[in-house]
């Protein structure tokens, strides 16, 4: 396997996220299922589906295939939603509970939304650099 495109630090960290990203999805589900957008149905399923998809994802990034980084990009817009649903909970305990740590979560979820943008560009950027 010929690392010396993975070089960039923007792919190498969106991969990295994906996968530990993943194996936490298949190990600890609960943690992700209250991002599901409510109006889903069966949660648990969607957030293994979801795991097996970054894990799938963070492989082909690694081993550099020509569908990795059109599918990563296509996962990640895929889970906005569920941060938009964590700021929107995030939100709702702050302004319920009030507490300094409510109030931090929901600052660093609703920050959080607009990084979804450059680890698109980043995994994008891995099928410009091909060949």
């Amino acid at each position: 396997m010929d690392l010396r495109r993975f070089t960039r630090p923007g792919p190498r960290m969106v991969t990295g996220a994906l996968l530990a990203s993943g194996v936490i999805h298949l190990v600890r589900p609960s943690v992700f299922e209250p991002l599901i957008p409510r109006a889903l149905p069966r949660p648990r399923e969607i957030v293994y589906a979801s795991g097996v998809a970054e894990l799938v994802c963070a492989a082909g990034l690694i081993a550099k295939t020509s569908w990795a980084g059109p599918a990563s990009a296509a996962l990640l817009v895929g889970v906005w939603p569920g941060n938009l649903q964590m700021a929107l909970d995030a939100t709702t305990r702050a302004r319920d509970g009030g507490r300094p740590r409510d109030v931090a979560l929901a600052a660093v979820a609703w920050a959080r939304m607009p990084l979804q943008v450059p680890m698109i560009r980043a995994v994008l950027s891995t099928r410009r650099s091909e060949g």
